[in-house]
This record gives C-alpha cells, sequence and structure tokens, in this order.
C-alpha cells in the first residue's frame, strides 16, 4: 500500500501495545516494515527535530509501497474504528482512515 512519510508515523503510533500472540507477531512485522530505512533517513532528509520528527516532503511525496497483509490490515482498521468510536481520530488519521476503513 502507498503510505507517505505522515502516514506511516502515524500509523507507528496507533498499534496496539498489547493483544495476543498472533496479533503481537503482526504488530512487530508491520512496525518493521513502516520503519524508515537508513537510505529513506538520508533521502527524505528526516530528522528529529525536539518532539517532531521532520523530513522534506518534496522528496517521494506520493509515498513509498509498503506490504500489509490482511490480518495487518485488520488490526490498523481495528485501531482506527476504535480511535473513530472513542472520538480520538485526529487530522493525520484521515487519510489512514479512508484508505483502510473507507476502502
Amino acid at each position: 500500500m502507498q503510505l507517505t512519510v505522515i502516514e506511516r508515523i502515524g500509523l507507528l503510533s496507533i498499534l496496539p501495545e498489547h493483544g495476543n500472540f498472533i496479533t503481537l507477531k503482526i504488530v512487530r512485522q508491520l512496525r518493521e516494515a513502516l520503519s524508515f530505512t537508513e537510505d529513506e533517513i538520508k533521502v527524505l532528509e528526516i530528522k528529529q527535530d525536539g518532539n517532531q520528527v521532520v523530513w522534506n516532503p518534496a522528496v517521494n511525496p506520493e509515498g513509498t509501497n509498503i506490504p500489509v497483509g490482511e490480518k495487518a490490515t485488520d488490526v490498523i482498521v481495528d485501531s482506527l474504528k476504535k480511535l473513530n468510536e472513542e472520538n480520538k481520530l485526529t487530522a493525520q488519521h484521515l487519510t489512514l482512515y479512508e484508505k483502510f476503513v473507507e476502502k
């Protein structure tokens, strides 16, 4: 799935910390896929600025193809639906909600 830098960071922030064995294995693999490689950090000019992560938005604006399997999609959808039900969705989550829940 094509995901932008902000979408990748957003997904990393909503993945569950707790769950059963299978869910935690899927979350671990998904975290690895969503994380940025050394090459990506260099190309995207990703830097930590205090509590914020900044990058060059002109580089790779369409995003990167990240493999997201069926079970990983289920975990993401569940997390986004829970945020929606609790009225905790933010503007950062909108494109993710559209891509995963409203597809």
